[in-house]
C-alpha cells in the first residue's frame, strides 16, 4: 500500500468507531452518566479497573485527569500492567480468582460503584472482578466490545472458566464497538492486521461518561470537584483546595 494511504485508512477507522459509539451508544452513556452523577452527589468514590495489559489505560484515562472528576479512584494493579512484563500481565489477567482478590483488596462492596473496562470482556480477571463486586453489593458498569465477546470462541484460552461475557453480567453496559482482534488495517500480502482501536474507543466512552455526569450536576446547581492540569497556571493552587478530601481515600494519589 502506498505511503500515506495506511494513515488515511487508519484515520477513517478511528473516526468510524468513534462515530459508531456516538450514534449507537449515546443513550447508554447518558444512562451511566446519571448513575455516576447520583453517586458523586453523595460524595462517594467511583472505582474503575481495566484488568489486563492495555485495558489499564482506560482506568488511567479518567484518573487524576485535567477536566475530570476528583472522585475517580483508579485501581492501578501492577500485576496486570505491561510495565512488569507483558507475558506476566497476560498470564495474570487469565488467572481465575485474581480479579476477586483485587476487588476485595479495595473493599469494594455495598453501595459502591465500580467500572470494569476491558475491550474484550472475556478474561478471568475481568469476569471475576465484576462477579465479586456484584456479590459484595456494588453496582457494576461494564465497558467492553459486545461483538468481540460474542464472537470469541467459548473454548478460547483467554476466557473465564464460566465462559461468560462482561456485558452479560453487569448492571449497566456500554459497547465500545471493537472488532474481534482489535487491529483493523489489512495490508496486501501481509498476514496480520495492524492498527488497534481499543484505546481510542475506551477513552472516548469514559470521557463521555465523565463529562455528561459533570454536566448533569452543574445543571442541578452542583459544582463537583474537577482536576485542573498541574502544568497550567493556577493548577496546583486549584487542586490543593480539594486535596484534603481525597488524599487519604484514594490509594494512588
Amino acid at each position: 500500500m502506498k505511503s500515506g494511504l495506511v494513515m488515511d485508512a487508519y484515520y477513517k477507522e478511528v473516526i468510524g468507531i468513534i462515530t459508531d459509539i456516538h450514534e449507537n451508544e449515546k443513550e447508554r452513556i447518558i444512562e451511566v452518566a446519571k448513575v455516576v452523577a447520583n453517586h458523586v452527589k453523595q460524595d462517594k468514590l467511583l472505582y474503575i479497573w481495566g484488568p489486563g495489559g492495555h485495558s489499564n489505560l482506560a482506568a488511567m484515562e479518567i484518573f487524576f485527569r485535567a477536566g475530570g472528576l476528583m472522585h475517580v479512584n483508579a485501581i492501578l494493579n501492577t500485576d496486570t500492567m505491561l510495565s512488569v512484563g507483558a507475558l506476566k500481565s497476560m498470564q495474570t489477567e487469565r488467572l481465575p480468582g485474581y480479579g476477586r482478590i483485587v476487588v476485595n483488596d479495595y473493599n469494594i462492596g455495598e453501595g459502591d460503584l465500580f467500572i470494569v473496562a476491558n475491550a474484550y470482556g472475556i478474561n478471568s480477571a475481568t469476569i471475576d472482578a465484576a462477579l465479586q463486586a456484584k456479590e459484595n453489593g456494588a453496582t457494576v458498569i461494564g465497558i467492553s466490545s459486545h461483538e468481540h465477546a460474542n464472537n470469541c470462541p467459548k473454548d478460547h484460552v483467554a476466557r473465564h472458566p464460566s465462559k461468560k461475557n462482561l456485558h452479560e453480567i453487569v448492571d449497566y453496559t456500554i459497547d465500545c464497538k471493537v472488532k474481534v482482534g482489535d487491529a483493523v488495517i489489512k495490508l496486501p500480502d501481509f498476514e496480520q492486521k495492524i492498527g488497534a482501536l481499543s484505546t481510542f474507543a475506551n477513552a472516548y466512552v469514559l470521557n463521555c461518561v465523565v463529562i455528561e455526569a459533570i454536566n448533569i450536576m452543574v445543571d442541578e446547581g452542583i459544582k463537583p470537584p474537577v482536576w485542573m492540569s498541574g502544568n497550567a497556571p493556577g493548577g496546583d493552587e486549584w487542586n490543593n483546595k480539594f486535596m484534603h478530601r481525597f488524599r487519604d481515600k484514594i490509594r494512588m494519589l
